[in-house]
């Protein structure tokens, strides 16, 4: 679903990023391809933490925190994408770590009364050296808990 309006849904926790559809994120049948969810999802939570200075510059890190991998992913579909424009991400943090940070998501319409699939992410940091999960810094932490779920 797609529409050119900026509406954001309300929510209590987490926050909204709205990201693009391209009309190459569609498949033959002209629905959004089941892989692009996920770099949706990519796009709105890289761009919040970009936001917030955590982000990749010349190939390098802004802050140790920008340096972590994706673990788990999970989606469940509901409604398909059939159009190109704006779609909402409805992002939370379910619990933050040591190590650890789980995401919960929605993809939705840009004014959040359709949801076109929910799941879970779980993001782990790690050391560039050693490769090995290290904790989250306190700077991470605190720009993460407007994320946490209550």
């Amino acid at each position: 679903m797609s529409t050119t309006a900026t509406t954001t849904p309300d929510v209590t926790y987490g926050d909204v990023v709205h990201t693009p559809v391209h009309f190459d994120d569609l498949d033959a049948m002209g629905v959004l391809h089941n892989s692009r969810y996920a770099v949706l999802v990519e796009r709105a939570v890289g761009k919040w933490w970009a936001a917030r200075g955590v982000t990749f510059t010349g190939g390098k890190p802004t802050s140790p925190d920008a340096f972590n991998v994706v673990r788990e992913y999970g989606i469940t579909f509901h409604v398909p994408v059939t159009r190109i424009g704006d779609i909402a991400v409805h992002f939370w943090l379910e619990k933050l770590g040591t190590t650890s940070a789980d995401y919960r998501f929605r993809v939705t319409s840009p004014d959040g009364t359709v949801i076109h699939a929910d799941g879970r992410r779980v993001n782990v940091r790690l050391d560039p050296s050693t490769m090995r999960p290290v904790p989250w810094t306190a700077d991470a932490r605190a720009t993460a808990s407007p994320l946490l779920k209550p």
